[in-house]
């Protein structure tokens, strides 16, 4: 599920209409609307979109960070230059267009271009030339010794761990094996052992002393094995479920 398929689904669970939120957030109806389809181009800029998740998630009873993070995954990561972010945030005004270089100077600059690569090319190529006729010798010995001894860089380096750990108690394996899911999880002091999405076949596991408390995006999409026992379905695809797991679960 998208950010604004996660709002739209909280809103109604919260049992609030579109009006109901628009008057607890002060956010324009016709932007509430914008942020549940994934168009956040008229909330003012990254900054103030950011605000208006918080906002939601604020009166919706949902920790922010959770919108955040999925926020960041689905929007930010749009490549986008210096520029361009400090003209959608008013630090800066949109540049005006370059004056016009004379043919003159390009000329200029096109034959010293020219100059400048064709002095390269010729010290490159005696420098070449020397240390053919110089040091074939070494070349051979070096190549040689690399053959013998295996760089450090081909030694398999070990897997990243996948664990997410505050104790040892209680063990949950979250395994999205029929979808993606955003995915978050704290442990009964209220610690956030993870927050963001889980992708397609990926595989996290989690454990703690007590408690563990899991809230899913798309329960449907995922397998969840608890103290090394596989539990039944929490959910159906697309729907968002929270659920706890203790020692004897």
């Amino acid at each position: 599920m998208t950010l604004g398929s996660l709002i739209a689904q909280a809103r109604k669970d919260a049992g609030f209409s579109i009006e109901d939120l628009a008057a607890k957030t002060n956010i324009r109806i016709t932007v509430l609307r914008e942020i549940e389809k994934d168009n956040f181009k008229n909330c003012g800029g990254d900054t103030y979109a950011r605000g208006h998740i918080r906002n939601i998630a604020k009166k919706l009873g949902i920790a922010s960070a959770e919108f955040i993070s999925i926020y960041e995954q689905e929007q930010v990561g749009e490549t986008k230059s210096m520029q361009e972010l400090l003209v959608e945030n008013n630090v800066m005004r949109q540049p005006q267009e370059n004056k016009k270089v004379s043919w003159k100077a390009l000329v200029t600059i096109s034959i010293s271009s020219l100059a400048i690569v064709g002095v390269a090319q010729v010290i490159i190529s005696n420098s070449s030339s020397t240390q053919d006729v110089r040091t074939p010798q070494a070349y051979t010995a070096t190549t040689a010794s690399e053959a013998a001894s295996p760089s450090a860089t081909a030694t398999n380096s070990p897997a990243p761990t996948n664990t997410f750990s505050t104790g040892t108690g209680v063990e949950v394996k979250v395994s999205a094996t029929r979808g993606k899911s955003w995915l978050f999880v704290s442990d009964s002091a209220g610690r956030t052992l993870f927050s963001g999405q889980l992708s397609l076949g990926e595989t996290k596991v989690f454990t703690t002393d007590t408690q563990l408390d899991l809230k899913v995006g798309n329960a449907g999409g995922v397998d969840l094995v608890v103290n090394g026992k596989k539990v039944a379905d929490i959910g159906a695809s697309g729907e968002v479920v929270s659920v706890s797991y203790g020692v004897n679960s």
